[in-house]
């Protein structure tokens, strides 16, 4: 990944771990036109780099992960272009789920509109003990744009969703916690918890990984189940399983090659 951005921040380490922060610490890292269409380019990027196994998404500085979406640009909108930005949102976001590699999100300080959504995006989320999370977009006269009302109601049910949106109230990190919206809640910089999770991760079958992903993704959906099947079918096929079932055996550890 040799792109230089203006609003965001991409390094990836000697494990392929691959840190994406917004980096725009002066402006709560909201989210403006320049910032998606950045983002954008760099889950391109990412998906493309056979390099990257993992990603942490964060922001800049201590205050906001990402604080919500530029207010300026909202307010210039009608109902036709404001379609248009919701999906041109929602699309962005779902390249993020769509990734078959580990994204979590490093929630340090503010999370709120399009930054919960983005959050919500990733597969998983750590947040530091100051981190606040909310949907306040009824503020606004809106409701949230990005995928944010799907992907809250399936992370922790439809009443509790319908609660925070329409009370459009911040969610502490504890809290967060406890219904289920973060993973984890940890002292200081969330992004070495992340990395040090990712690490864990990594150091399983990774075409087992990549399928999980999958799986979890078909969750609910009709064919959920017949999904499973035919991905812990395939995986039986692999290089992984046969050396993961021989070193369970063998009683050593395995050296997956993730074929």
């Amino acid at each position: 990944m040799n792109q230089d951005f203006e609003t965001l921040l991409l390094a990836t380490d000697e494990n392929g771990i691959c840190t994406l922060t917004v980096n725009r610490p002066e402006k709560l890292n909201a989210l403006n036109n320049k910032v998606l269409n950045e983002l954008n380019a760099a889950v391109d990027s990412i998906k493309d780099d056979l390099k990257v196994k993992a990603v942490v998404i964060t922001g800049a500085g201590e205050k906001a992960f990402v604080a919500g979406a530029d207010i300026k640009e909202l307010s210039a909108l009608d109902p036709v272009s404001g379609e248009k930005v919701s999906k041109r949102g929602q699309d962005i976001f779902q390249k993020i789920e769509d990734l078959t590699i580990p994204v979590i999100a490093a929630i340090n300080g503010y999370a709120l509109g399009g930054g919960c959504e983005l959050a919500l995006a990733c597969h998983l989320r750590i947040a530091s003990n100051n981190a606040a999370l909310g949907l306040p977009e009824v503020s606004l006269g809106l409701i949230p744009g990005y995928g944010g009302t799907q992907r809250l109601t399936r992370a922790i049910g439809k009443a509790k969703a319908l609660e925070c949106i329409m009370t459009g109230r911040q969610i502490k990190a504890d809290e967060a916690f406890e219904i289920g919206l973060v993973n984890q809640v940890v002292e200081g910089n969330p992004v070495e918890e992340a990395k040090a999770m990712l690490h864990k991760i990594l150091k399983q079958g990774p075409v087992a990984i990549k399928n999980a992903i999958l799986a979890v993704k078909h969750s609910g959906s009709e064919n959920g189940f017949d999904t499973e099947a035919k991905l812990f079918g395939e995986l039986c096929g692999t290089a992984d399983f046969k050396e993961g079932t021989s070193a369970f055996l063998e009683k050593r550890k395995p050296s997956f090659s993730g074929k």
